[in-house]
């Protein structure tokens, strides 16, 4: 296979395998070659990618290979995000949200227990977001459905695992913090 025929093969494989990525074990099976070769390809194309004004830049993450848009256009990309037509997050959801991260797999009466009101609006818009996912069903009467979070919600907020929340202690220390603030901000000058 010549290196121009490769290199356009290793960039559509690196493009559908999207956030996943893919390994350089991988690589050499699909395009049946040796690891060598394919370490090869890879760097040729990395340096391809260097040396035009591209976008995209291939970085290794974990032992997998993933296309990935260059920090010089973050800002580009913000706004684009930020002037998409899907809204944020309401107040209810975002609560919603926490309680799912912190107490999963939770059921949606456990959630209405913590929040003291009804969540099937913020579970439909948090599902819909792929934020949240069904996880399984609880035993019991009814066998409700468990939520957890997914892998789009560590993207969403720069997390590797769940180990990278904050403690929860210091979440209710920063929100009772702020409502000390906003009580101040409240107070006739």
């Amino acid at each position: 296979m010549n290196k121009n025929k490769g290199q356009g093969i290793l960039e559509a494989l690196l493009f559908a395998a999207g956030d996943e990525g893919i390994s350089l074990q991988q690589i050499t099976d699909v395009l049946d070659t040796t690891a060598l070769q394919a370490t090869e390809l890879l760097e040729d194309l990395q340096e391809e990618y260097k040396k035009k004004s591209r976008g995209l830049s291939i970085i290794e993450v974990g032992g997998v290979f993933q296309m990935v848009t260059k920090k010089e256009h973050s800002e580009y990309l913000k706004k684009l995000v930020e002037s998409s037509n899907s809204a944020s997050l309401s107040q209810a959801a975002l609560e919603t949200l926490a309680i799912v991260a912190y107490k999963q797999p939770i059921t949606r009466i456990e959630i209405e227990a913590i929040r003291g009101v009804k969540t099937d609006r913020s579970l439909q818009t948090l599902t819909a977001k792929a934020l949240i996912k069904e996880t399984g069903r609880a035993e019991g009467p009814g066998r409700p459905i468990l939520y957890g979070t997914t892998k789009e919600f560590l993207d969403c907020f720069g997390l590797k695992t769940l180990k990278d929340l904050p403690p929860l202690d210091d979440v209710q220390e920063e929100a009772l913090e702020q409502d000390e603030a906003d009580l101040f901000f409240g107070l006739p000058s």
